[in-house]
Order: structure tokens, then sequence, then C-alpha cells
């Protein structure tokens, strides 16, 4: 048997190495970067969702708009493929829902606080298919804002001390009164 070339090794490199890089980086810690988190979806809504969406790639998709929609491709594929043996129909609508598919697989890759071009990792096959694969199963989550003490002793989020800040602002500002300012904070305070 010959021995491997650095060529083979460079493959070997490339196929195994380079997804495992990119599976075992975590995603960013903190908030997700991406928006709010995705309410969950049925079957319709997220059927509705996928070509109200159509080429939208910012924001986040929760898991069940991603099986649905996944759901309702694999579907419509089976039907439009017994019904033209000459796969005509299905190859249309294959190429009439690829930039959607795409979109949608970018917003589930979001949900998990990832960039959407973790997608091409499934050309790196099988780690990063099977990566994929897993992350599309996995439940987005968003971390806890940390929380801080305030002056009475209880604990209060950083979004509460966020928008304390900018309500202090605005009122050095001028743009809201004193007594304005005093109402809101007790408000947030409790």
């Amino acid at each position: 048997m010959e021995s491997l070339s650095i060529w083979h090794m460079l493959v070997v490199l490339v196929v195994f190495g380079l997804p495992l890089f990119f599976v075992f980086k975590s995603p960013p810690s903190g908030v997700n970067r991406f928006g709010q988190a995705p309410s969950s979806m049925g079957f319709g809504q997220a059927i509705s969702t996928f070509f109200k969406k159509y080429a939208t790639f910012e924001g986040r998709a929760s898991r069940s708009e991603f099986w649905f929609s996944f759901l309702f491709l694999v579907i419509v594929s089976a039907v439009l493929s017994a019904i033209d043996p000459t796969d005509a129909l299905s190859g249309l609508f294959s190429l009439g829902v690829l930039l959607p598919t795409i979109a949608l697989a970018t917003r589930r890759l979001h949900d998990l606080n990832r960039s959407g071009w973790h997608q091409l990792l499934s050309y790196l096959f099988p780690v990063g298919t099977i990566a994929l694969i897993i992350w599309y199963c996995t439940t987005g989550t968003d971390e806890v804002a940390p929380a801080t003490t305030n002056a009475s002793g209880g604990t209060m989020s950083s979004n509460a001390v966020e928008v304390l800040e900018r309500l202090a602002k605005l009122k050095d500002s001028g743009a809201i009164s004193g007594d304005e300012y005093d109402a809101e904070k007790r408000k947030i305070l409790g």
C-alpha cells in the first residue's frame, strides 16, 4: 500500500478538521444578537410565514417554523414527483423555493446565535451536515441578562438599567420633565 501524500492529508484535514473547528466554536455569549425569540407555530402558520418571508434573511425562526416548512416541502416534492414522472414540476418547484429555504435555514441558525453562513458546512459531508442537522433540532436559547442590585436591595436586569440610563439622558436633554422621569423610574423599580 502506498503512503499518503500531503494532498491526501490536506483533503482529510479540510473535510474533517475545518467543519470540526466551526462545530466546536461556541456562538457568542450573551443575549442573542439577531433579535427577539421567535414564537412557536402550527403547520399552516409556518407555511404562511415561509412564503411571507420569501427572501428575509434577518430575524429568527423557531424549530416548529423550520420543521413544519421542511415537512411541507418534502410532501409537495413527493406529490409532484408522483404526478410527473419526468420530474419537471418537482424541479421547477425546487427552484422556486430555493431562496426561501436558504432564508429559513439562515433564520433558524440565527435562533442559535450563529451566522447563516454556517449552512455552507453542509458541503463538508459528513461532519458539517450532521452538525447542521443537530443545530436545526436544537432549541434556541437566550441568555438572561445579568441582574444588578438596586438601592432598595432588590435586583433588576441590565435592560432596566439601560432604560433608566436612557430616561436620565432624556431628562438631562429636557425632552422629559423631572416628574415624568421620577414616575417612569418608580414604574421600572416597582
